[in-house]
């Protein structure tokens, strides 16, 4: 890519000074924490990496956030979501934590978004005209188990936007067997405004996106600290949370 959006990120300071707070359910920490964390000596690498020192602290839990009506469970297991969609690689890394922000291995996280130009696969009737049909493809959903530091990784695309909602990504996650929280992950639009004016193939469509985080009533639930870490890595992102969940 010829030229990138500019790079979005928190001094140290700033960063090991938040805890954001979303509707999605839990107690996110902006990943940029954890890039300050590994220069500072606390975490030699992300892989690895421990957010909270031992006895850090209470991670808060919060009410979830609806999961629209684009969820399904294509019953995918894996890494890269993309099937080949086109737009501007991003990386989404979560690491699950519980109420104590220990983190916790083997939970299943799903994720699913909208593409470059505001569709989720595996329904009819979208699009600014509702004639877009996207029966039976899945692309852009899956899910991963969480390693042992409660990190799972994905390899997809920035999202696009549709009439009514601000740029986000969906996930659910399953701590165990009896218990799921739903949340949604937020994008600063000055990023996502760059991108979808200058970043082909979300410039290729027509018409403006008609809903910021500032508008958008979910955001606004979700609150000012609910967005993404965002963290520039070549001609790509990376967009990085931590959720505290209570396991059932």
């Amino acid at each position: 890519m010829s030229s990138k959006p500019s790079s979005f990120s928190l001094s140290r300071r700033k960063a090991l000074g938040l805890i954001a707070v979303t509707a999605g359910g839990g107690a996110f920490l902006p990943a940029a924490a954890i890039a300050a964390q590994s220069s500072a000596g606390k975490a030699s690498s992300y892989a690895g990496l421990a957010l909270f020192e031992t006895g850090a602290g209470v991670c808060a839990i919060t009410p979830e956030v609806t999961e629209g009506p684009f969820y399904f469970d294509p019953k995918l297991e894996r890494a890269d979501v993309t099937e080949g969609k086109k737009g501007l690689a991003l990386t989404v890394r979560l690491q699950v934590v519980d109420t104590a922000c220990r983190p916790l291995a083997g939970a299943r996280v799903d994720i699913w978004h909208c593409d470059a130009q505001g569709a989720y696969s595996g329904y009819p009737g979208q699009g600014d005209g509702r004639d877009v049909d996207t029966s039976g493809q899945t692309f852009l959903r899956g899910w991963q188990k969480t390693d042992a530091s409660g990190i799972v990784s994905f390899a997809t695309i920035y999202p696009g936007w549709y009439r009514g909602r601000t740029t986000h990504i969906h996930f659910k996650v399953f701590p165990d067997d009896s218990s799921v929280m739903t949340g949604q992950l937020f994008f600063p639009d000055s990023l996502s405004e760059q991108i979808f004016t200058t970043v082909a193939p979300y410039n290729d469509r027509p018409g403006k996106r008609d809903t910021s985080n500032a508008s958008d009533g979910i955001a606004r639930q979700a609150g000012p600290l609910s967005q993404a870490a965002l963290r520039e890595v070549e001609d790509a992102y990376q967009a990085l949370m931590i959720v505290a969940v209570k396991p059932g």
